[in-house]
């Protein structure tokens, strides 16, 4: 997983360097700012006296010492706990002389840390009580500057407030950084053009490193302050794929550069100390990747993993990089779910929903007994209300988990200590039992569970992390009986959360963590309330004026942990699962042979017509033009084509129905009903009978046996602008603002006698509508109005299931995706919309220069005719347009395909209908 890759380059730096040294030795919120080769004089003028050749770190809180010996300890001498610091031998009497002479600088001190003695990471070691040490500097003209350096922050440290200690490091920092510039000098070319300099932090976990951030037209530049770990950070634009604005110290000020798709570990995260510092450079970046990469949204990741195009692991790394998550934060830390929720059992069957965890609750309500006393407790809460004294993610937590592979990390938190052996991440089914039943344990997983590295449950390290009660030392994790090895309960673990269950019930987790869930009452209903400190807005620390209190409150909430930034507001869709399909990220042939309903070796007809569908749609950018004729004096509005291919029927708004013989090539037949425009056109089964609508508010029924006017509904009260034909049933849409559904038999109409037509229903609206469509089961209606609402309507109780105003003008076509799952509109605004029909959210929208007039669509891809007569080919799960087709001379207005998706057929405002083949 990320951290444990990251983790993995710092160790591999590290086998380079005989450095010991990392920013982990430091305190948390503590600056490395220096350092000078320098030997330690142990015993000084005893005849014991030697001399330790190392490297002297000077800190913002500490002063460090790196021997090159590394069976020597690295020393820590906190600076709180200095009684004095000056040049060696300065006293009174002496002092002008120390001040020419001395290359010595002298700490007398109370406290002192031994840490990494041999190399080997264990719990630091303390020696207390009056001590001096010596340190002789290499360049002894430094002395002075470093020995004034040190006074400066030994004052710091000792003030009493934190606050103020927080402000003087500040200003100590600020007036670093103010003195120095990034060196243009590490440009990679010298033709390399700057386009802005600031300062600013790299962040890792736990610690931030100041330096100053410069990026020019191809690169983007980090130069330390202190010139560790490298003297420079250097990303090439060219390379970048993703960015993003982060929250750090819940303040707007972090921007995170990835330049790979699908990684939580970014090449690099910087927090500003302006948000317009922030803004500007994400400003400069997102531009230049406007024509490089496309932005993704919750959304559109969404449809993608709906469709199965994204894992559930996949899916679930997206959105915690949407929500701020990083690897880079361990406050912020990427969260996922318990999915498992038996770890006793010698066997695991995946196929029992009994041994999965219930994703509709939080942790906290899993045990009903505990979540009782927790809503008593609550109840009797003054405000503010939480029910869960700790958060599901916290660094406490994530290095509970990382101790084995980032032990450093973990002495960090704690102050140069692990945990107590039996806290520590000693067995699977301990966790998960102390997070049922434990009072204060809530916590969820990390994305390591779900990963490939074993590291983080393996004692690889062999590091001595205490001796449990029972006499046992802690060592690897104990793992539950299902699991023969780490990698097989990793590789369980992945299949679990790839399983159909989880997949149909992984969006009611998310609706918890990253959802609608989060907040307000529908978490109180979900007892999902935790501390309001853990959500983005709970406090706003620039209201905050004592700097003691600000200091405080922002050093527990980033030890408590955060709420990821909520992504959506309605509930979450589910998953698309279809009945055959393996999710799993195993390879299919593991999927048992009950699963397929054909034998092998044999193909159904259905899936014969999906292959030469799917192979249609994946070929549709290579559509070419076949012939075209010019058959109507105005914009063609409608095509019909019978069952055999043979004869075309087109309206116009120059009132006419034309019958075309795509054989002969031939206009067989030209019908005028009324002198007002005709708005669309269908056949009914059997290809007996055309209908038209009408401007004139009419729907005319043609006899194509007889060649004449069969029958005239007169149903509305304006035009009637689309209409729709499903097993006996007649749908019209209309400018007088309803969509009225109509019984009728398809095979009465053959005969002479005229047809009764019975309303069944009225939908009302509050404006004309434009355009209407039928799902496959005729259960659903979605219709498109002049203001730009989509409904989606239930036709068994004729009711409104969502009304979504997604659209800036009017909604030119809208449609239902295959599988009756997403509704897809276009409009006037350029905009192409997905929408979910089962919560009426709006999980995807592109954006074109032009009105699209009209489209067809597969699920994943969309061809729509434009404004300008091209016809445009939409990567919907890629988010952009991949295929320009030159067409129509005037705007694209009505479009129609096969069955088999191989032929098409376009009317335009240029008067032509065009026949376009796939060439594969």
């Amino acid at each position: 997983m990320a951290f444990i890759r990251k983790k993995r380059r710092e160790q591999q730096l590290q086998l380079y360097s005989k450095e010991r040294f990392s920013l982990l030795l430091l305190n948390l919120e503590e600056y490395y700012f220096e350092q000078h080769t320098a030997n330690h004089i142990q015993n000084k003028g005893d005849q014991n006296e030697r001399k330790i050749r190392g490297s002297l770190k000077i800190c913002s809180k500490s002063v460090i010492f790196e021997p090159d010996a590394i069976s020597q300890p690295i020393i820590k001498i906190p600076l709180r706990d200095c009684i004095k610091i000056g040049k060696h031998g300065e006293n009174g009497s002496n002092r002008h002389f120390a001040k020419a002479k001395s290359g010595e600088i002298s700490l007398i001190f109370s406290q002192v840390y031994f840490i990494k003695e041999h190399n080997i990471v264990a719990p630091y070691k303390i020696e207390r009580g009056k001590m001096e040490y010596v340190f002789e500097l290499d360049v002894s003209g430094k002395v002075e500057d470093v020995v004034e350096t040190l006074l400066q922050l030994h004052r710091a440290s000792r003030l009493d407030k934190l606050g103020d200690q927080t402000a003087m490091i500040t200003a100590i920092l600020q007036s670093r950084l103010a003195r120095t510039s990034f060196d243009k000098n590490r440009f990679q070319s010298v033709s390399e053009k700057l386009h802005m300099e600031c300062k600013a932090e790299m962040v890792t976990p736990l610690v931030t490193n100041p330096g100053h951030v410069c990026i020019t037209d191809t690169n983007l530049y980090f130069q330390p302050l202190n010139g560790y770990p490298k003297p420079v950070v250097q990303i090439t634009l060219q390379d970048v794929r993703r960015i993003y604005k982060r929250r750090h110290g819940l303040m707007p000020l972090g921007l995170e550069v990835f330049c790979t798709e699908d990684d939580l570990c970014s090449d690099i995260y910087l927090k500003f100390y302006e948000p317009q510092d922030r803004d500007d450079l994400y400003f400069y970046i997102a531009t230049y990747l406007e024509h490089h990469a496309a932005e993704r949204t919750a959304e559109s990741y969404m449809l993608q993993w709906q469709r199965g195009h994204l894992s559930n692991y996949q899916y679930l790394l997206h959105l915690n990089n949407l929500a701020d998550r990083s690897c880079n934060d361990l406050s912020q830390y990427p969260v996922f779910p318990w999915v498992i929720g038996d770890y006793c059992s010698a066997e695991l069957d995946l196929s029992n929903p009994g041994i999965f965890r219930d994703l509709s609750r939080p942790v906290g309500a899993l045990n009903k007994e505990r979540l009782e006393r927790l809503l008593t407790r609550y109840q009797e809460m003054p405000e503010p209300k939480f029910m869960y004294g700790s958060h599901y993610s916290s660094p406490g937590y994530v290095l509970f988990y990382l101790v084995r592979i980032a032990p450093e990390y973990m002495l960090c938190l704690q102050n140069g200590r692990f945990d107590n052996a039996d806290r520590m991440f000693n067995s699977i089914a301990e966790t998960w039992k102390n997070c049922l039943d434990g009072a204060t344990d809530f916590k969820e997983l990390i994305p390591e569970f779900y990963g490939d590295d074993v590291s983080f449950l393996v004692n690889s390290l062999k590091l001595d992390l205490g001796k449990r009660q029972g006499g046992q030392m802690v060592d690897d994790v104990e793992l539950p009986p299902w699991a023969r090895s780490p990698e097989d309960f990793l590789q369980k673990s992945k299949d679990a959360l790839e399983s159909n269950y989880v997949s149909e019930h992984l969006h009611e987790w998310i609706d918890l963590i990253f959802g609608y869930k989060q907040k307000g009452s529908d978490a109180v209903g979900a007892h999902n309330v935790f501390h309001p400190l853990t959500y983005e807005g709970g406090v706003d620390l620039n209201s905050i004026e004592d700097p003691d209190e600000k200091v405080a409150m922002l050093t527990q909430i980033l030890e408590f942990g955060q709420t990821p930034k909520q992504l959506f507001v309605t509930p979450h869709p589910r998953r698309i699962t279809p009945k055959f399909k393996n999710f799993s990220q195993t390879c299919s042939h593991n999927a048992p042979m009950a699963d397929s309903p054909v034998s092998p070796g044999e193909e159904s007809f259905e899936d014969l017509t999906e292959e030469s569908k799917s192979l249609a749609w994946n070929n549709i950018t290579k559509l070419q033009l076949h012939e075209q004729y010019k058959i109507h004096k105005e914009a063609v509005t409608g095509i019909a084509v019978s069952c055999n291919g043979s004869s075309v029927f087109t309206t116009s708004q120059d009132s006419t129905l034309k019958m075309f013989s795509k054989e002969s090539k031939m206009l067989q037949r030209s019908i005028s009903f009324s002198n007002m425009a005709l708005s669309s056109c269908l056949l009914l089964p059997g290809d007996a009978t055309v209908i038209s609508s009408s401007w004139d508010n009419n729907v005319y029924f043609y006899s194509i046996a007889f060649a004449r006017r069969q029958d005239t509904l007169m149903g509305h009260d304006d035009a009637v602008s689309k209409i729709c034909w499903r097993d006996n049933r007649l749908y019209s849409a209309s400018w007088d603002s309803t969509v009225k559904v109509w019984s009728g038999v398809a095979a009465e109409m053959t005969c002479t006698r005229r047809q009764r037509f019975d309303m069944l229903a009225e939908l009302e609206h509050d404006v004309s509508v434009d355009t209407i469509s039928l799902n496959a089961a005729s259960t659903l209606l979605v219709s498109g109005t002049k203001e730009g609402t989509v409904t989606i309507w239930d036709l068994t109780t004729a009711t409104v299931l969502h009304q979504i105003p997604c659209h800036s003008g009017t909604v030119c076509d809208t449609a239902f995706s295959p599988d009756s799952r997403h509704v897809l509109s276009a409009g006037e605004d350029g905009c192409l919309n997905v929408i979910d029909v089962q919560t009426g959210m709006l999980i995807s929208s592109m954006t074109s220069d032009e009105p699209q007039r009209c489209f067809i669509w597969d699920g994943n891809s969309v061809l729509s005719g434009s404004q300008s007569g091209e016809l445009l080919v939409w990567d919907l799960l890629g988010g952009k347009i991949s295929e320009r087709i030159q067409g129509h001379t005037g705007a694209v207005t009505c479009i129609w395909m096969n069955e088999q998706c191989s032929s098409i057929i376009t009317g335009g405002e240029d008067r032509q209908i065009m026949f376009w083949k796939l060439q594969y």
